[in-house]
C-alpha cells in the first residue's frame, strides 16, 4: 500500500484496469487467429498505456487544471490542422502523419473538451446561469463539429457528450436539460441532411440489417449470431466457430465482445460487464470526494464517459445501436483510444491520491 501511494496509484482502480487488461490479450489471442505476434503488440500498447498512465498520476490536480486551456487551444490547433494536412484513409482525414509519429487529434478532445468545460465552471459559481451555459456549450461545440467534419460523427458524439456529462454535473437544472435534449431531437433531421452516405446507411441497417444480409447488414448479422450462439456458458476458449471460420468480420476490434459472448456464454459476458460497471462506480467514487469543482467535474465525466464507450460497443455488438467504430474499452485491439483511456484513468489515480495526501 504505501508504495502505491508514493506512486499516487488507486490500488483498487489499478488491479480491476489489469484485470480488465488481461482478460483482453485472453480474448485476443484467439479472436486474432491465435497468433502470439497479435497479442504482444497489444501487451506492449498496453504496457506503454499503463506506463502513461502512471506518469499522469504523479501530475496534481491543481497543475491539470493550470494546464487545460493550453491544452484545448492545442487539440483545436492541431484539429485545424487535420483538414489540410492530414493523412486520409478510409475516406476521412483524422489522421496526422509527423514523420516520427502518427496520431488522431480527435483522441486529445476526448480529454481535453470536459477538461475545458470542469476548468470553466470551476472558475464560476454552481449551479451555472444560461450565459455560462452557453459559452460550456461552445467550448463543447467547436471541436465536436470540427471533428464531425473529417467526417469521424462517432467521435464527435463522444467528445460532445464527455462535455455534456460535465455540464450534467454541474448541477443544471433539470427544465434546461429537457430543453437541452428537445433541440437535440429537432436537430436530428439537420444532421440527418448534413450526414454522408455511408453514415445514413448505417442507421438504415441498424434499423433493418436482414434488408442488406451479404452486404452493409452482413457485420451485424454475424455479430447477433455470434453472441446468440454462446448461450448460458458458452463454447469454450478458442470454441467459437463464427470467429475461429472468419464467419465474424473485426473480430479482433470493434466485434471482439461477439468472439468473447460465443466463447464464455452469457455467464462470462455479464461477469465481463460487472467489471466494467466496477471501475465506473470507483470512479464514481473517487469523483463524489475529490476537494474541488474542477476535480469533482473531471472525475465524474471521465467515469460517465467511460460507460458510453462500453455501452455503445456493445450495444452495436448486439445490434442495439447503429455500428459507429467505437471499440470495447482495453479489450478491443489497438493503441490509440487504449492510450486516452489509461491517460484519463491516470487523472483518476492524481485526483484520488491528492486527496489522500491532503486529508492525511
Amino acid at each position: 500500500m504505501r508504495v502505491l501511494r508514493w506512486l499516487h496509484l488507486d490500488g483498487v482502480l489499478l488491479a480491476a484496469l489489469l484485470l480488465l487488461g488481461g482478460v483482453g490479450l485472453v480474448i485476443l489471442y484467439s479472436a486474432g487467429g491465435e497468433h502470439f505476434t497479435v497479442v504482444s503488440r497489444q501487451a506492449i500498447r498496453l504496457g506503454l498505456a499503463f506506463v502513461g498512465m502512471l506518469a499522469l498520476a504523479q501530475v496534481p490536480p491543481q497543475k491539470l487544471r493550470r494546464l487545460t486551456p493550453w491544452l484545448y487551444l492545442g487539440g483545436l490547433l492541431l484539429l485545424a490542422l487535420v483538414l489540410g494536412m492530414a493523412v486520409v484513409g478510409k475516406g476521412a482525414q483524422r489522421w496526422l502523419d509527423l514523420g516520427i509519429v502518427r496520431f488522431q487529434p480527435s483522441e486529445i478532445m476526448k480529454l481535453a473538451v470536459p477538461m475545458a468545460v470542469a476548468w470553466f465552471f470551476s472558475r464560476r459559481p454552481l449551479p451555472p446561469r444560461g450565459r455560462d451555459l452557453l459559452m460550456a456549450g461552445l467550448i463543447v461545440a467547436l471541436p465536436a463539429a470540427m471533428i464531425a467534419r473529417q467526417p469521424d460523427l462517432g467521435t464527435a458524439l463522444l467528445v460532445a457528450m464527455a462535455g455534456f456529462f460535465v455540464i450534467f454535473l454541474s448541477g443544471v437544472r433539470y427544465r434546461v436539460l429537457f430543453a437541452l435534449f428537445g433541440l437535440a431531437l429537432a436537430a436530428l433531421p439537420v444532421l440527418w441532411h448534413f450526414m454522408h452516405g455511408y453514415q445514413r446507411d448505417r442507421v438504415l441497417t441498424f434499423l433493418k440489417p436482414e434488408s442488406d444480409p451479404l452486404g452493409a447488414g452482413y457485420h451485424i448479422i454475424q455479430s447477433m449470431i455470434a453472441v446468440g450462439s454462446g448461450g448460458l456458458y458458452g463454447k469454450g476458449w478458442l470454441n467459437g466457430s463464427q470467429a475461429q471460420l472468419d464467419f465474424l468480420p473485426e473480430r479482433s476490434t470493434d466485434f471482439i465482445f461477439s468472439v468473447f459472448g460465443e466463447e464464455f456464454g452469457l455467464l462470462g459476458a455479464g461477469l465481463l460487464l460487472a467489471l466494467y460497471v466496477f471501475i465506473v462506480l470507483r470512479g464514481l467514487s473517487i469523483a463524489v470526494y475529490a476537494q474541488d469543482t474542477y476535480s469533482r467535474l473531471l472525475a465524474g465525466s471521465i467515469s460517465l464517459t467511460f460507460a458510453v464507450y462500453v455501452f455503445v460497443n456493445v450495444g452495436m455488438v448486439v445490434g442495439l445501436l447503429p455500428v459507429v467504430g467505437v471499440p470495447l474499452p482495453l479489450v478491443s485491439y489497438g493503441g490509440t483510444s487504449m492510450v486516452t483511456l489509461l491517460a484519463a484513468f491516470g487523472m483518476l489515480m492524481s485526483i484520488h491520491s491528492h486527496r489522500t495526501l491532503v486529508a492525511h
